[in-house]
């Protein structure tokens, strides 16, 4: 079992190591599976939300764990099908931006919410992202390999969180609201470009 100092300057290190603010629609390549995978690790933005997700799910606990994640996984996935195809959804950045915000929050606030409700709000938020990332796939490419890989990178990041959060327990969840309070700076840090 991986130590959890490790695993926590594992994740701080990931999430440091993104480049801000060029996550999104028409910046870099989605031709190839590992451009997709790459994608989620190359922004602030997705980096936080996907941690967040998981942590959010570690904190509730039972059923939450593995539905989240699926949730925020499987709307991705259709929001990108819905971009791809060119179905037209508003506030697709500002709702990017506000999921950082707010998953921030649910975890600083370690906010007990039922388990569909959960899904409502990561739901939500899961489409906005796949939307913004289905866009950027061009015409000429199915964009099949691309999502592939982005759906088994947000998988990766979901499963850190989740880790670090189980990791954490229960006597460290002072940590894991800490976290989500950065989160929260750093969506708030974009929205007004401090970040």
């Amino acid at each position: 079992m991986i130590p959890v100092k490790r695993l926590c300057l594992s994740a701080i290190l990931l999430v440091a190591a993104a480049i801000p603010a060029y996550a999104h629609v028409g910046i870099g390549t989605t031709s190839s599976a590992m451009a997709g995978f790459t994608h989620p690790l190359s922004g602030l933005d997705h980096m936080t939300v996907m941690l967040a997700v998981g942590l959010w799910a570690a904190l509730k606990g039972g059923k939450a764990i593995w539905v989240w994640p699926a949730a925020f996984v499987g709307v991705m996935l259709g929001g990108a099908a819905l971009g791809m195809a060119h179905v037209p959804l508003p506030f697709v950045e500002p709702g990017i931006l506000a999921s950082v915000v707010a998953l921030g929050l649910l975890v600083a606030l370690a906010v007990d919410l039922p388990v569909s409700a959960g899904v409502a709000i990561i739901g939500l938020f899961a489409l906005f992202h796949g939307h913004a990332h289905g866009t950027e796939v061009p015409e000429n490419a199915g964009g099949l390999e691309y999502m592939v890989g982005f759906a088994v990178a947000t998988v990766l990041l979901h499963a850190i969180g989740i880790a670090v959060g189980l990791g954490l327990g229960m006597r460290s969840r002072g940590v894991a609201r800490i976290t989500g309070a950065a989160c929260a700076a750093i969506g708030v840090g974009l929205a007004f470009g401090i970040v």
